[in-house]
């Protein structure tokens, strides 16, 4: 996605957030674009969420200043803030309705009665939940809450949506279903939405960018694609997708030289002992130490001579061959260009 010239959405100008000795939120600055779908992936305690809180006014920063649109928002409450919010929670009123779950925002601006049905029915035609007004909440599915959750928070008509972990709650098929929707939904109203997640496959399947946290700080950002084929430090490397990280002595086994590197487990071949790599490929032999079958492909890990263990991820393109079994002498080959040079985390430089 190419940002766009205006002003950003969310700019953070070197912002702390502290609990006692623990630094949540470390020094970050950043910017989110307007009308961008961007991601904070990371692991719990990362600082992900923290960074949510801060945009909706649930925290100040101790440090540094935070901008909604060019309005620096320092001690501005979260109810006057251009924001909304999602929880992974839904945070349904039970004893109300759909519709009056939905209107709730509008009811207490006090807008008219006409005026909150009319928007109402808008926003639960724009979740697909036209005809479920008069429902309870305990009357829907997961999915159906999560709906009128979103409805809830865009009635009010934001310009910044912020989702925290909304999807979490929900068993995989629907919530591979809700990734779908929730995109397309992002792209119709057009307004900024801002996903914490800790699931890498969420972050890279709906942000047009996502920034990947770890320990208060933001290791990289940039887009899905060039997150995961150019993963700037170790932690993005082993954190996003999954990666054959070589630091030290493994690395200068393998390259003979010293510098770490991660390389994906799909790009690697497997080959059999004898059969000759292609011309300009690294290449290196080793026997099979163990084999899980998952379906669309299969996972190996190759002893190699060399002394280092290597993953190798290979698609199961023909269901009568099974591939080779433990022990059985093979080769591992790749193209140089598929190994991503390594930093250090930017936790281990502070």
């Amino acid at each position: 996605m190419s940002m766009p010239a205006s002003m950003p959405a969310v700019r953070f100008r070197g912002v702390s957030r502290f609990f006692g000795d623990v630094r949540a939120v470390d020094d970050l600055s950043f910017e989110i674009a307007d009308g961008e779908f961007f991601s904070l992936l990371g692991p719990s305690g990362s600082g992900k969420t923290t960074c949510l809180r801060l945009i909706a006014g649930f925290e100040q920063p101790d440090r540094g200043g935070i901008e909604i649109h060019g309005v620096d928002v320092a001690g501005v409450p979260p109810y006057e803030r251009d924001v909304n919010t999602v929880f992974q929670d839904y945070a349904l009123f039970p004893h109300m309705r759909v519709g009056e779950n939905v209107e709730y925002g509008l009811m207490i601006r006090k807008v008219p009665a006409a005026e909150r049905r009319k928007r109402s029915e808008e926003m639960l035609a724009l979740v697909k939940l036209e005809g479920m007004r008069d429902r309870k909440p305990a009357q829907l599915s997961g999915g159906q809450r999560q709906r009128v959750a979103l409805a809830r928070a865009l009635i009010n008509r934001p310009r910044v949506l912020l989702l925290d972990e909304p999807l979490g709650a929900l068993d995989l098929k629907l919530r591979e279903q809700m990734q779908i929707e929730l995109k397309a939904l992002q792209q119709r109203v057009g307004i900024t939405f801002i996903y914490v997640t800790h699931d890498q496959g969420e972050a890279l399947a709906m942000s047009d960018r996502l920034a990947v946290f770890n320990h208060g700080r933001i290791e990289q950002v940039g887009a899905p694609a060039a997150i995961y084929e150019h993963p700037a430090t170790s932690f993005v490397a082993g954190f996003v997708g999954v990666s054959n990280v070589f630091t030290g002595d493994a690395a200068r086994k393998l390259t003979d030289a010293p510098g770490a590197f991660a390389i994906r487990p799909e790009k690697l071949r497997l080959l059999s002992e004898n059969m000759p790599a292609p011309e300009g490929w690294v290449s290196r032999s080793g026997a099979i130490a163990s084999s899980v079958y998952l379906g669309a492909a299969t996972r190996y890990v190759v002893a190699l001579d060399a002394g280092v263990d290597i993953t190798v991820m290979q698609q199961n393109a023909d269901d009568r061959n099974r591939g080779p079994g433990p022990g059985v002498r093979v080769t591992v080959a790749w193209q140089a260009r598929h190994q991503q040079p390594l930093t250090d985390s930017s936790v281990d430089r502070r």
